[in-house]
Order: C-alpha cells, then sequence, then structure tokens
C-alpha cells in the first residue's frame, strides 16, 4: 500500500499501475470478499490513532476500456489490470456512475459524513483515471519457508516522502529470532564481566601463602609435660 501525505504526490491510475508493475506486482484484484476483509483490517489497522494517515483513496486494479459508456451494461465491462477474471465487486451505493469515469478506487475518507450507502470507506467508486490518489500493489507470495511472506505493502517512489509500512506475516521462530539477536551484544558483555571477575580471584588467591608448621611461631613440645597440681 502506497500512501502519500502530499496531495501533490500521489498519482494517477496508470502512474500507480506502472508503479506496481516496475517491483513485480500488479494493482490489487480482489477474488473474494475474504480478500476484501483483509484489505479492510489492514487499512483499520493504518487509520488508528496517532499514525497520520486520514482520507485518501486507493486505487485498485478494476478499470474500464471505452469512452462514455452510459448504458445498464456498464458495470459488466469492468476488468482486472492483472488478468484476473474474478467477478467480485463490491461498489458503493449508486456506482458505478460511468461516463467518463473509467478507473476504480477504495474509498478511504474515514472523517468524511456518511452518504446514501453508509461511510465512504473501503467501497468502490469509478473516477476519472487522470485523478491523483495512493494505491494498493498485490504481489505472489515468496516460496520460502524461513522467511516471512509479505502481504500487499507500501511501495517506495523515488523522491516522494510518504510513509512506509510493511505487514508481515511471520511464524514463531523468525520472531523469537528478532528478539535473541538484539541481546547477544549484553550477553556477550555479561560474558567477559564474569571472565574478569573470575580471573582476578582466581589471580588473589594463588599470591596467598598459605602458613607451613615450620613458620609458625607455636612450639610444640616433644616430651610430655607433667600436669601440676593446681590449688584453689
Amino acid at each position: 500500500m502506497a500512501y502519500f501525505h502530499e496531495l501533490s504526490s500521489r498519482v494517477s491510475f496508470q502512474e500507480a499501475r506502472l508503479a506496481c508493475e516496475s517491483e513485480g506486482g500488479a494493482l490489487l484484484s480482489l477474488e473474494n470478499e475474504a480478500e476484501q476483509k483483509l484489505i479492510e483490517s489492514m487499512l483499520q489497522n493504518l487509520t488508528k490513532p496517532g499514525t497520520g494517515i486520514s482520507d485518501g483513496d486507493f486505487w485498485i486494479g478494476l478499470w474500464r476500456n471505452g469512452d462514455g459508456q452510459t448504458s445498464g451494461a456498464c458495470p459488466d465491462l469492468y476488468q482486472w489490470s492483472d488478468k484476473s477474471h474474478s467477478q467480485y465487486r463490491n461498489w458503493y451505493t449508486d456506482e458505478p456512475s460511468c461516463g467518463s469515469e473509467k478507473c476504480v478506487v477504495m474509498y478511504h475518507q474515514p472523517t468524511a459524513n456518511p452518504g446514501l450507502g453508509g461511510p465512504y470507506l473501503y467501497q468502490w467508486n469509478d473516477d476519472r483515471c487522470n485523478m491523483k490518489h495512493n494505491y494498493i500493489c498485490k504481489y505472489e507470495p515468496e516460496i520460502n519457508p524461513t522467511a516471512p511472506v509479505e502481504k500487499p505493502y507500501f511501495t517506495n517512489q523515488p523522491g516522494d516522502t510518504h510513509q512506509n509500512i510493511v505487514v508481515t506475516e511471520a511464524g514463531i521462530i523468525p520472531n523469537l529470532i528478532y528478539v535473541v539477536i538484539p541481546t547477544i551484544p549484553l550477553l556477550l558483555l555479561i560474558l567477559v564481566a564474569f571472565g574478569t571477575c573470575c580471573f582476578q580471584m582466581l589471580h588473589k588467591s594463588k599470591g596467598r601463602t598459605k602458613t607451613s608448621p615450620n613458620q609458625s611461631t607455636l612450639w610444640i613440645s616433644k616430651s610430655t609435660r607433667k600436669e601440676s597440681s593446681m590449688e584453689v
């Protein structure tokens, strides 16, 4: 997902499409409601208080080829840019309006007042293809069991300043690795301090000389001394 804080940095449908394809992906296509809900949950996480992300629709890969189509067959003319044959649609009320609006965005306007179809959130709207919006790319999962599989993520555009967020699904072992690796320097420091302390204690113990019987100030008589009687 590419979200741009600056409106001037947002891109047209064709620019978004090329940006995704340049990184080996495609503009988002949605196969079913489950995928739609996944994207919604990701967008909800991005709009939590303090994230700085607010209104801004997202281009998806649905578009229509042809000019001025206003007939009832217009909704059937939309197709996915990645050649998906999915018939899943999630149009906002009274959409698509067709006419000169041939490219599709996913509404993302959490601060807007609700319309006839409810909040302008996550449902689809056709728009003019030269309008400037954010966009969502879709990638094939990498076949690599030891590495996290990244879901659609924020892409980089040269010269643009926007928030980059990677949404990653990882197993327990990679998470443990991320926790253990930063603690290695601390563990090494503890081991060095412990070893130094032991060395100093050992060195001091060797410096001490035990007193031998020949050096004793005590004199032990070899003859038996008779006990003298004591008077009380």
